[in-house]
C-alpha cells in the first residue's frame, strides 16, 4: 500500500511546513473542519510554491492513512496526551506518514518532526516526539504486522465505512478500499467549442505534458501539473474534471432552445460542460444555496467565455426562486457523502459519521420531490451523486419512482464504459476500479405525465 513520494526537504526547511501540516490535520480531526475550508490558509501563510505543494502532500497523505497512524500511536504512546497537546498527535501522524510513505531519510524525518514541536509552541515535547518516532523505527516490522490483522487498519478506513462497503460491494470492497488510498489521476475536459480532443492532446504533448485519451473524450495526464502549464487553460480551452463527472452533460443531452436547470451546481464543472455541449440553450440556470461557492461557478463560466444564469437558491424551496416556467432538463447533482471521491478528499473518511448516510438519503429524496414539479411532461431529470452507497443512490431513486407515478427510468443516451452492473435503477461507477475514474452514480428519469 506504500506510495513513495520523493518530497525531499532539508531538516531546517521542513520544520515550518511540517508544523503547518500538523495544524491542518489537527483541525480536521478535532474541529471537524474540511480541507476545502482549510487549504486556502496554506496559500496565505507566505510559503513558496514548492513549500505549499509540500504541505498539501503531507496533509493529504497523512489523512489518507490516519486510521493506521491512530492504531500505531495507541501502541507507541504510553499514555494519552493532554488536551492542550493534542496537536502533537497530528504532528506524530505527519512524521509516521513520511517514515512509511516517503523516500526521505529516516533521520531527516525524525529531526524535522522533532523541531516542528517547537514551531508549534510545544518545545517541551521534543523529547517525546523523538522517543516515539525512534521506537517506531525500532519496532517497525512488528507494528506493521499488527495493522494487517484488521481490515480497518489494513485499508486505513473507519470500521463503519468499511462495513458499509463490504455490505454494498461484497466482491469489490477490497479493491475500492485500496483505490481510496491512491492519489487520483488528473483528468481534463476539452471545450469542444474551441478545440478537439485530438488537437488538444497535440498541444499538451508539444508542451511536454504526457497525456492520452480515455473513455468518451476525457483526457488523462500521466502526471498532475499546475493549471498554468495547460495550453489555453485561461482562455477556456480545457477544464480539470474527473472522467466520471464528465458523463453528466452527455447523459442529460440538452438540446438547442431548451431550458435547463443545474441544481446544487457549485463549483460549476457540470454547468460549464452543459454550456459547452449545447451553447444554443434558451436558458441555463445554475443554482446553489452557497453564495460563496457560486463564485466558483461564475469564475469557471467567465474563464470558459460561456453564459448561464447563476442564482443563490435552495433547491428544496423552489417557491422562493422559480419563475413558473417548466424546464426541459434538470440535473440534480445531489448533496451526498462523497464516498466516491475519498481519494481526492481524504478528510471525508474522518468527517462523515454512520448516521449521515440516512440523513443524506432523506435530503436527496426531498430535493427530488421538490424539483420534480418543475420538469416539463416529456422532460428528463438526471440524478447524480459522487457516492458509491446504495442508500444514497439506488435506494433513493427506487423510493422516488414509487412516490411519483409519472416518473419512469429512461434509456441512457450514452453508456459509460466503466459502469458496473448493479441491482436496481441507474448506473454506478466505482473509484479506481474500472478506468481509474472517481465513484459516481447516475439515474435518468423521464416525466411521462400526459
Amino acid at each position: 500500500m506504500s506510495q513513495k513520494q520523493s518530497n525531499k526537504r532539508g531538516a531546517a526547511g521542513g520544520v515550518a511546513t511540517r508544523a503547518a501540516a500538523a495544524t491542518i490535520v489537527d483541525r480536521v480531526l478535532r474541529q471537524g473542519r474540511s480541507l476545502e475550508q482549510l487549504l486556502p490558509e496554506i496559500d496565505e501563510a507566505g510559503f513558496s510554491a514548492t513549500d505549499r505543494s509540500f504541505v498539501r502532500a503531507l496533509v493529504f497523505g497523512t489523512l489518507r492513512f490516519q486510521t493506521r497512524h491512530d492504531a500505531l500511536l495507541e501502541r507507541l504512546l504510553s499514555k494519552p496526551l493532554k488536551k492542550k497537546d493534542k496537536v502533537l498527535e497530528a504532528l506524530l501522524s505527519v512524521g509516521l506518514y513520511q517514515l512509511l510513505e516517503s523516500e526521505n531519510p529516516d533521520y531527516a524525518v525524525v529531526s524535522s518532526t522533532v523541531d516542528a514541536a517547537k514551531e508549534l509552541q510545544r518545545p517541551h515535547a521534543r523529547g517525546l516526539i523523538n522517543a516515539v518516532l525512534r521506537r517506531f523505527l525500532r519496532e517497525r516490522n512488528e507494528l506493521l504486522e499488527t495493522l494487517e490483522a484488521s481490515p480497518s487498519t489494513r485499508y486505513a478506513m473507519p470500521v463503519w465505512l468499511l462495513e458499509r462497503l463490504q455490505a454494498d460491494y461484497p466482491e469489490n470492497w477490497e479493491e475500492i478500499a485500496a483505490a481510496s488510498n491512491r492519489q487520483a489521476p488528473m483528468w481534463l475536459r476539452v471545450n469542444q467549442q474551441r478545440s478537439t480532443v485530438k488537437d488538444y492532446i497535440g498541444h499538451l504533448l508539444a508542451a511536454d505534458i504526457e497525456a492520452q485519451e480515455g473513455a468518451d473524450g476525457a483526457i488523462r495526464l500521466a502526471e498532475p501539473v499546475a493549471v498554468d502549464r495547460l495550453p489555453g487553460f485561461f482562455d477556456g480551452d480545457s477544464s480539470v474534471q474527473d472522467a466520471a463527472a464528465q458523463y453528466a452533460a452527455g447523459l442529460l443531452s440538452p438540446q438547442a432552445g431548451q431550458r435547463v436547470l443545474d441544481a446544487c451546481a457549485a463549483p460549476g464543472g457540470k454547468t460549464g460542460h452543459i454550456a459547452e455541449l449545447q451553447p444554443e440553450l434558451d436558458q441555463l440556470l445554475a443554482i446553489d444555496n452557497s453564495a460563496q461557492r457560486l463564485q466558483r461557478v461564475e469564475e469557471n463560466l467567465q474563464r470558459l467565455q460561456l453564459n448561464a444564469t447563476v442564482l443563490t437558491a435552495d433547491a428544496l424551496k423552489p417557491e422562493e426562486w422559480w419563475d413558473g416556467q417548466l424546464f426541459d432538463r434538470i440535473l440534480l447533482d445531489a448533496p451526498c457523502s462523497a464516498s466516491g471521491v475519498i481519494r481526492r478528499h481524504p478528510d471525508i473518511k474522518h468527517l462523515r459519521r454512520p448516521g449521515d448516510i440516512a440523513t443524506l438519503g432523506k435530503l436527496q429524496g426531498d430535493i427530488l420531490d421538490a424539483l420534480w414539479p418543475l420538469l416539463k411532461p416529456g422532460g428528463f431529470l438526471l440524478y447524480a451523486t459522487c457516492s458509491i452507497f446504495r442508500a444514497e443512490n439506488q435506494d433513493v431513486v427506487s423510493a422516488f419512482l414509487e412516490r411519483q407515478p409519472a416518473a419512469a427510468l429512461a434509456d441512457m443516451p450514452i453508456t459509460p464504459e466503466n459502469a458496473i452492473a448493479t441491482e436496481g435503477p441507474g448506473i454506478q461507477l466505482l473509484p479506481g476500479v474500472k478506468g481509474d475514474t472517481d465513484g459516481f452514480y447516475y439515474a435518468l428519469m423521464q416525466n411521462r405525465q400526459d
